[in-house]
């Protein structure tokens, strides 16, 4: 069995974790699977969104602790190295919408890469933990750059150190994802979200995540040159054209993603 799921449809790229009696734990095997799917999706031009999901009752529990106290497994810095910081620098430099579709627990590494992601959706009855204190470790995988800029400084270090389990309405309110979902409603909210999405202008939203990316480190100075280099860029593609004309002509817009 595939250690993911991957296909697209409807211009939507699926990436589906897929080792459901390990709650969907990462290890080597699904680190560079879910590397391929990415770049895959960054590469073909039909996928003009993409999700990220669990396959079961867990999104992830994160790494498979049996890899790393394998003798034979990859050393812990060569795991962060090479399996995860890579999926976390892909997921914010395809300049394409990644939804994460939180279907249950999301702990250590898997909380993180869902929190990675442009949009995030939780069922309620899912989880997030940041585990890593409960054996000693820090969180990897982006979270201590992503979580303080999500939830505040003190709020951070607090879940980080306690190892806390937050729910998924807490997780709204405290602005960690966007949105809680009642999970008999779950499925039917992610595909309206995921096919609006790939419906739209495409071009547009991957320069807006590149704003938004460097609005992570700019100052008000330079983050305005930015907004101004990538909004003449955006203002030159084929869907603000069409955009505009739509609007002007009072007709619904066919973007291509252009």
């Amino acid at each position: 069995m595939s250690v993911i799921q991957f296909d697209v449809q409807n211009n939507i790229g699926t990436i589906r974790f897929n080792r459901p009696d390990k709650y969907n734990a990462f290890n080597k095997e699904m680190a560079m699977a879910v590397q391929e799917a990415l770049d895959e999706c960054a590469t073909r031009k039909e996928v003009r969104c993409i999700l990220i999901t669990g396959e079961g009752k867990a999104f992830s529990s994160g790494q498979d602790l049996k890899e790393v106290t394998d003798p034979d497994g990859p050393e812990l810095a060569d795991i962060v190295k090479h399996h995860y910081n890579p999926i976390i620098e892909r997921l914010r430099r395809i300049e394409k919408p990644v939804v994460a579709a939180v279907n249950g627990v999301a702990a250590g590494a898997g909380a993180n890469i869902a929190l990675a992601c442009d949009i995030i959706l939780a069922k309620s009855s899912a989880s997030f933990i940041q585990a890593f204190s409960m054996i000693g470790l820090i969180p990897d995988s982006g979270g201590t750059y992503f979580l303080p800029r999500l939830v505040g400084f003190q709020r951070a270090l607090a879940l980080a150190m306690l190892g806390e389990k937050v729910s998924a309405s807490q997780a709204e309110s405290m602005g960690m994802i966007y949105k809680s979902v009642e999970d008999e409603a779950f499925n039917g909210e992610i595909e309206k979200i995921t096919q609006k999405l790939s419906r739209m202008p495409t071009r547009g939203l991957g320069l807006t995540k590149r704003a938004f990316n460097f609005g992570l480190v700019n100052d008000i100075k330079g983050q305005l040159e930015v907004e101004q280099m990538l909004q003449t860029e955006a203002g030159m593609s084929y869907d603000y054209q069409e955009g505009v004309a739509a609007f002007l002509e009072k007709r619904k817009p066919q973007f291509k993603g252009e």
